[in-house]
């Protein structure tokens, strides 16, 4: 008996512990005034029935019959309640964030930590002190221990109005090579924009595209400065420069290539040290600048075509040609395969081609050339050109140039010479023309045996006449300053076909 009377006042004052811990956290005056009235009335209802239960026990322990079975399981059942209530319930706080309830806590430091928390992460997020705005209350309640919402429960709730700003204020920053090329507003548009990079170079036979540099779409947030979808593609398209290389091929001058790189000549000059300018050969690599955009686009497309197949050449001697010269006495058909390739493009433009497969489809034929044995005249043509002058100073190019104000476009040119001085031919050949020709003044004209002419002008005297045959670096005219010429020089051509072509990709 004594051991039960200790534990209903062990309950009773563990009630009372529980009543006063929940009474210190309460900090609102109306909750107070009602909560003060319940803990009396409650306070003097347990008191009364408090000691009823102890005077039935104690008279059950002395014998006194007025404690029965009924008695003693309702008071058995009040304890076991009361037993029941502290250990399964507690005093808690529903949580009620504008006028919604968001879950039921036991102390309120859970839902403090939890702005904390988020408010912390969103300021990190948006880049400015972010606040959580709402209106938090509290309402005292008993819960089920096992309803006790955690702290994550309640930080979920705030982390979906943070997610409502962020979605908001989100914005896409586009980087290119790890440089912030700019800001847009619309995700989606960009993502279409981007697309449509893309598909400017792709065909039916791509098989995969890409971007060449790294892109990257960062979230960024509060931005004040934003581009449109059409200002951000400009700018992805926008050309800077790159260096490459150009190969030179046969009719190239410095000036042109110079031009259809958008290059000025000292320019070039400037990335091309080791480059005597006025030597160009052909297959001399020069650097030059290239045109790229911020964002280029590379595909890898699969190709199939058809590609001829060379003829074998089989050679035979003829004593009637001379050496070096050559002609066909039966040409041979050209084969064909199909070519199953891997081609990587960058913009459009051709970067690398792996051929995958090779299918002959048909067999090339054998083509027959007769090569010459016979040994040449002092005056036949050698197929290469030393230069006409002693002097090897150009005072004008080949390609456009300025004179006398005007634009003029020159065909040849214009080597340094002093008065008398002997012009010499540039390789053996038959003279077709000397003599007086409008602007040139006294000209001669060679044609080489491979129908290649060369053109001497504005000589003081001729040494030969047409229908001579010369040899290379014979003297054939005197310098002078003849016909529509600005002083004493030879002006030096080199024709093909009948067309002028730059004689600095002859000369050697």
């Amino acid at each position: 008996m004594e051991q039960f009377q200790a534990q209903i006042q062990e309950l009773i004052a563990n009630i009372k512990n529980k009543v006063l811990s929940f009474w210190e956290r309460i900090d609102r005056s109306e909750q107070k005034k009602k909560l003060l009235l319940y803990y009396k009335v409650g306070k003097e209802w347990s008191r009364i029935h408090i000691r009823r239960w102890t005077h039935l026990f104690h008279g059950a322990a002395a014998g006194n019959r007025a404690v029965g079975p009924i008695t003693f399981l309702l008071v058995s059942a009040a304890l076991g309640s009361a037993l029941t209530l502290t250990t399964l319930y507690s005093t808690s706080y529903a949580v009620v964030v504008d006028g919604q309830q968001v879950g039921v806590v036991a102390d309120q430091s859970v839902v403090d930590h939890a702005i904390e928390t988020v408010e912390s992460q969103g300021s990190q997020l948006l880049g400015y002190n972010y606040q959580i705005s709402s209106e938090v209350d509290y309402q005292f309640t008993l819960t089920l221990k096992s309803d006790l919402s955690d702290e994550q429960t309640i930080r979920n709730y705030f982390y979906e109005q943070l997610t409502e700003v962020s979605d908001e204020l989100r914005a896409y920053e586009v980087v290119v090579d790890g440089r912030s090329i700019g800001i847009v507003k619309d995700q989606d548009a960009l993502n279409r924009m981007l697309e449509e990079l893309k598909d400017q170079y792709t065909t039916e036979n791509t098989v995969q595209v890409d971007f060449a540099e790294n892109l990257q779409i960062n979230n960024v947030y509060a931005v004040d400065n934003y581009m449109t979808t059409d200002e951000m593609r400009q700018a992805l398209e926008a050309n800077t420069t790159g260096d490459t290389t150009y190969t030179v091929e046969k009719g190239d001058t410095f000036n042109a290539i110079a031009y259809a790189n958008d290059m000025s000549i000292s320019d070039l000059k400037a990335l091309n040290p080791g480059i005597d300018i006025n030597r160009l050969m052909i297959g001399d690599v020069l650097n030059v600048k290239e045109l790229i955009p911020t964002l280029s686009v590379r595909t890898l497309d699969h190709e199939v075509y058809t590609q001829a197949i060379e003829c074998p050449v089989e050679t035979v001697e003829d004593s009637s040609m001379y050496k070096g010269d050559s002609k066909i006495i039966t040409q041979g058909e050209e084969g064909e395969a199909e070519i199953e390739a891997d081609v990587v493009y960058l913009n459009g433009y051709e970067q690398e081609r792996t051929v995958t497969s090779s299918t002959t489809l048909r067999e090339p034929t054998t083509t027959v050339k007769a090569v010459g044995t016979k040994e040449k005249p002092k005056t036949a043509s050698t197929g290469s050109y030393s230069w006409p002058t002693s002097s090897r100073r150009i005072n004008s190019y080949f390609g456009g140039r300025y004179i006398y104000g005007y634009y003029d476009y020159h065909s040849g040119l214009d080597i340094h010479a002093t008065y008398g001085e002997k012009i010499k031919a540039a390789d053996g050949g038959t003279v077709t023309f000397a003599g007086w020709k409008g602007s040139y003044g006294y000209l001669v004209i060679i044609t080489h045996d491979n129908g290649v002419q060369t053109y001497y002008a504005h000589n003081s005297s001729l040494l030969v006449s047409a229908g001579d045959k010369v040899y290379q670096g014979q003297a054939i005219a005197k310098a002078g300053s003849t016909g529509n010429s600005t002083g004493v020089h030879c002006h030096f051509e080199v024709r093909v076909g009948g067309t002028a072509v730059n004689p600095l990709n002859y000369l050697s």
